[in-house]
């Protein structure tokens, strides 16, 4: 999810089911664990969040947003940033449109690193425990590479020069 960069505290504002929104930080990577996140709350407390309980840990700019969900968020357009746009629908009905990576070799073991579909919304990336699903869904295949190869295998070709007429 986050590479081989060096460990850092980040800014997070989970949503839970049925209880109130957390704030604090997670460092990463180690902070999300395979069945429960590492929370350091601002008062200087480290809890642990099981992902039973955890809806979405969403990765902000800033505290001071008022609101830090929202229901039923989807793209306007088909998103132009490579990866696969996904649906993913909640145990509790809510549905959050976004794109992840289309390199299997980084899924999380314990849920889904997404790309939300507004970027001027404060939530930069959102992590999604497999808990917390009801369904995810492959909408497109954003910057195919097989697309690509097509492309350069036909320009190849017109490249080529003809031995044989």
């Amino acid at each position: 999810m986050f590479g081989r960069a060096a460990a850092a505290n980040k800014k997070v504002l989970i949503a839970r089911f049925d209880r109130e929104s957390l704030q604090g930080f997670v460092q990463t990577p180690g902070g999300l664990q395979a069945d429960a996140l590492e929370l350091l709350t601002p008062e200087g407390t480290l809890i642990q969040i099981p992902y039973s309980e955890t809806k979405a840990v969403c990765f902000v700019r800033d505290f001071e947003s008022a609101e830090s969900w929202k229901r039923n968020r989807s793209f306007a357009a088909r998103p132009k940033t490579p990866g696969l746009w996904v649906q993913l629908r909640f145990r509790d009905g809510d549905t959050l449109d976004g794109l992840i990576s289309n390199d299997l070799l980084q899924t999380e073991p314990g849920g889904y690193s997404v790309i939300p579909p507004d970027p001027s919304f404060q939530n930069q990336r959102i992590f999604v425990p497999k808990q917390a699903l009801e369904s995810v869904q492959v909408l497109g295949v954003i910057g195919s590479p097989l697309r690509r190869r097509a492309k350069e295998a036909a320009k190849d070709k017109e490249n080529q020069l003809e031995m044989f007429d």
